[in-house]
This record gives C-alpha cells, structure tokens and sequence, in this order.
C-alpha cells in the first residue's frame, strides 16, 4: 500500500487541476489608521458545474480528519473527497472530482444537508483549494455554510427538484456555464433563469464586501485597540500596537 504522500501525488494526478479564480469588483477599506484592506464583492460567479449527489454528505467525507494535522491550508485541495475517491487499495473510485470532463468546474451541485457534522473550516477550504468558487444545493449545515461565507463563497439554495434538474443538466452539460448572481438570486443555464435563495446576511455581506471578518478587523485596528484598552480584564501586554 502507497504512503500518504504517494496518494497525495495520485490524487493531484487524478485531479490534473490549479485553483480557478472569481471575477469579483474588489472594495478597499480604509479605517480609523489600520491598513488599507481590499475585500471583494462577490455579486455574480460564474463556471461550468460539477454534480455531488447525496443528503447529509459530512464534512468527514469531505476532507478526512487525518489531512487536518497540517500548519496551514495550503494544499488541502488534493485532499478533498479524498476516502470517497480511492478505495483501500489506493485505486480510483467513481467519483465526479476524478472525472476529466469536471476538472476545471468551480460551481458544485449538492443534495439536502451539506457541510453537516464537524464544524472543521477544513472542508470549505479544501474545496476552495480545489477550485470551488461556489455551491448550489438543497441545504446546508449552518456552520458549514457560515465556514463558506467567510471565505467568500456562497451557498445558495433551491427545491429538491430543482435541483435534480439543475444535476441532471449539468452531467449532461460538463462544459456548460452556470451563471450565479448573488444580489438577484438567480442562477442561470442553458438559456433557462432560476430562482434561488440567498441567506439575506449572507447576500448583505457578500454584495457588499464586508464578508471578510478578519480584513475587517484589520482596517479597524485602532478602534480594536481603543476597545480593548477600556476592558478592565484585559492586560496592556495582551493589547497589540495598531499599525
């Protein structure tokens, strides 16, 4: 049986796969002397889609615990779905993200109760790293899909029938464009527009470029700092120097 490191390297292979980017307007903030910090409004995304079938997919099987013992995210990509693309025997299993025809898919097309399980940041980053740009499903778990927004990827939702279609168009289409506009909740493919839904805080913060939390936090060193220095249980050595 391969190493870790040998499946690693067949799994990258297997994808055969860089990241794909997002055009997104980009907005700059700049606070009260923190950094000037660049956000981007994700508004509208687009991509050819790749189909994940099944309810109640956890966040186990979409990145195993055992490639969360890492520093950083980096790599992370190659790991995704990783149990459910190689068998025991490290061979390649009947899986979209093996499929040549969705290697370069950014959009995934889910069933009910996505992300559930664990709360690990893990999986939405792995998927990131894979390419995913965004998700269109039935649901997703809370957690999983707050994971999401903080890194700029929504997760829209749409009837059990809608999107069994949307799956069916896209297996049929693997090189089709679906179009995704966030503020208007829509989708578009195939020449045909559907309605979807946008968690309305999520669709606020996405629209509007303030869906990086830490960046925020960043623009706004001095009044983080101002704060901190006014709570009582708070150590001067603990506060950090706004830059």
């Amino acid at each position: 049986m391969r190493s870790e490191a040998e499946r690693s390297e067949s799994s990258e292979q297997a994808s055969g796969r860089t990241p794909a980017s997002r055009d997104a307007e980009v907005r700059e903030i700049r606070t009260d002397g923190g950094d000037d910090v660049e956000i981007p409004e994700v508004d509208y995304v687009s991509g050819s889609g790749v189909p994940i079938r099944g309810n109640d997919i956890d966040t186990d099987q979409i990145i195993p615990a055992r490639f969360m013992k890492v520093v950083t995210f980096d790599g992370l990509g190659e790991f995704a779905f990783f149990d459910l693309r190689f068998d025991e025997n490290d061979d390649l299993k009947d899986h979209p993200f093996n499929e040549e025809r969705f290697q370069d898919s950014s959009v995934m097309v889910v069933n009910a109760n996505f992300g559930c399980g664990s709360s690990r940041e893990h999986a939405p980053q792995a998927l990131m790293r894979w390419g995913i740009d965004a998700l269109i499903g039935e649901s997703f778990a809370e957690i999983f899909a707050g994971n999401c927004l903080a890194l700029g990827i929504p997760t829209v939702t749409a009837d059990s029938e809608t999107i069994e279609e949307l799956q069916e168009w896209v297996d049929a289409n693997p090189d089709g464009e679906l179009e995704i506009d966030v503020e208007a909740e829509t989708v578009t493919y195939g020449g045909e527009t559907i309605d979807v839904t946008v968690d309305e805080a999520q669709r606020k913060a996405l629209v509007e470029g303030v869906w990086d939390t830490t960046a925020l936090m960043k623009a706004n060193a001095g009044e983080v700092r101002k704060t901190a220095e006014e709570l009582p249980y708070v150590e001067e050595s603990a506060i950090p120097e706004a830059e």
